[in-house]
């Protein structure tokens, strides 16, 4: 499984996969997220098949935000998800981002699981936060030098570059 940034050509495999699981995304705003921050869109690849996705972003001076993320039904359980977590939190620490964040809906006790295994805690719940008016739970997590250590997919660290407006990498054969 090779873990890489986002192109083009993977936009039709983003939103099949997108329509599939997520009821309330506008598929649109995955373009905008690679316009605007294509450094922080991941993908999932195994034998040529787009297995899942991460898009994270620079919410503020300090916090990335994973927005959202998603593996195909037939390729959970293989530890996907967990791998596109690891590499995005590696983006949010390379980039000096002390804290991550996310929501997720209250009624998805398996992304929940998923989510405090890798190290998140749930903060807070958000009433009707979905277009639906499920409540969502805010959960977040202090980034440390140990998302590197789970992050290790060699193609991906060659391609690690600064996320929106963070610091330039001084040397990036060095992640």
């Amino acid at each position: 499984m090779n873990i890489r940034r986002f192109v083009p050509d993977d936009f039709e495999h983003i939103l099949s996969i997108e329509q599939t699981i997520f009821s309330d995304h506008n598929p649109l705003v995955y373009i905008n997220f690679y316009e605007l921050n294509m450094n922080g869109f991941l993908v999932a690849e195994e034998n040529g098949v787009i297995a899942g996705f991460v898009v994270g972003y620079q919410l503020n001076e300090n916090e990335g935000r994973i927005f959202s993320l998603a593996v195909k039904d037939e390729y959970k359980n293989r530890g996907i998800g967990t791998r596109l977590i690891h590499a995005i939190l590696k983006i949010f620490y390379e980039n000096s981002l002390q804290y991550a964040s996310l929501e997720v809906r209250v009624s998805n006790v398996r992304a929940q699981k998923l989510y405090k295994r890798v190290g998140f805690l749930s903060c807070w719940v958000e009433k009707k936060y979905y277009f639906d008016g499920e409540d969502g739970v805010i959960m977040k997590m202090r980034t440390s030098p140990q998302c590197l250590l789970y992050a290790l997919d060699n193609s991906l660290q060659k391609q690690v570059l600064p996320i929106r407006n963070g610091p330039a990498f001084k040397n990036p054969n060095s992640i």
